[in-house]
């Protein structure tokens, strides 16, 4: 009776010890599986932080383009302004060009019709003057 006392003991010993490296192994294996995890989250937040990186680098890069397509635009604006208004005073200058050249005309036609009006009475006069001679 002792000695089946004593197997019993020894095979719920053996029992626990076995559960024990089971328990063991479990928690090996839990560990293994959560080292796993930390690795995977550490690797997904470094991706993570690299790609806030890599965005912020790029959001910067477009600002800047931006900041310069804006001062592309200004300055091509201020070109068109210019060139408008130097449109405009050719337009003024070609009109007053226009404005001296008839008035020009008039006072050639006006020299030339007095010079005309001139001639022909001096001839007209000599005319008469044949004819009462």
């Amino acid at each position: 009776m002792v000695l089946d006392l004593v197997h019993q003991a020894a095979d719920l010993f053996s029992e626990i010890e076995e559960q024990a490296r089971g328990a063991e192994t479990l928690a090996e294996s839990l560990l293994q599986k959560l080292h796993s995890a930390e690795a995977r989250i550490e690797a997904a937040e470094q991706s993570r932080r690299e790609i806030f990186i890599e965005a912020d680098s790029k959001l910067q890069a477009a600002s800047s383009a931006l900041d310069r397509a804006e001062r592309e635009i200004t300055a091509a604006q201020d070109k068109v302004t210019a060139a408008e208004v130097r449109a405009e005073l050719a337009e003024i200058k070609a009109r007053e060009a226009l404005e001296a050249l008839a008035l020009a005309e008039q006072v050639i036609r006006k020299q030339l019709l007095s010079r005309a009006t001139t001639t022909a009475n001096a001839v007209s006069d000599e005319a008469l003057e044949l004819q009462g001679a």
